[in-house]
């Protein structure tokens, strides 16, 4: 589930930064029991941390202030996005029939989708027009998660 989590961040905060490098990286630092995110330079871009108190996994800048939070709504089966002020961003859910999970924005749009590709070993994200924007590999020599953005 953790896996799952920080996989989920991740896309999250890859959206955000796409515009601003071609590359992001994360890595789980076990001493202050948080994911980080870096951009292609090697420069830290942002953390997430999960709030034990208030059941949530909440996102922070490099600076350290609150961008978004997600908790996980059972009653419908989904991840929800909130902004820092508390209103709802979207949610992401599992599409168990296309075996793929679906990003929603808060009218209900769906806007990205991410499937895993066995041959290729990697997880592919497509936009609500089904082309493909970029992909996650998993780099054991690392231990981490990179992000490659498709270029145009």
């Amino acid at each position: 589930m953790k896996t799952l989590q920080t996989l989920i961040t991740l896309i999250i905060i890859t959206i955000g930064t796409q515009a601003y490098s071609q590359n992001t990286t994360q890595k789980f630092n076990s001493y202050l029991d948080r994911t980080e995110f870096f951009n292609s330079n090697g420069t830290m871009i942002g953390y997430a941390k999960t709030n034990s108190y208030l059941n949530r996994i909440e996102y922070y800048d490099s600076k350290g202030n609150m961008i978004k939070y997600e908790k996980q709504n059972d009653y419908l089966n989904r991840t929800e996005t909130y902004s820092q002020n508390g209103q709802q961003q979207g949610y992401e859910k599992n599409n168990s029939y296309l075996n793929q999970n679906e990003t929603y924005d808060q009218n209900g749009n769906q806007k990205l989708t991410k499937k895993w590709n066995e041959y290729l070993k990697r997880y592919e994200v497509f936009n609500s027009n089904g082309i493909m924007v970029g992909y996650y590999t998993y780099n054991s020599y690392l231990d981490q998660w990179e992000f490659h953005k498709n270029g145009y």
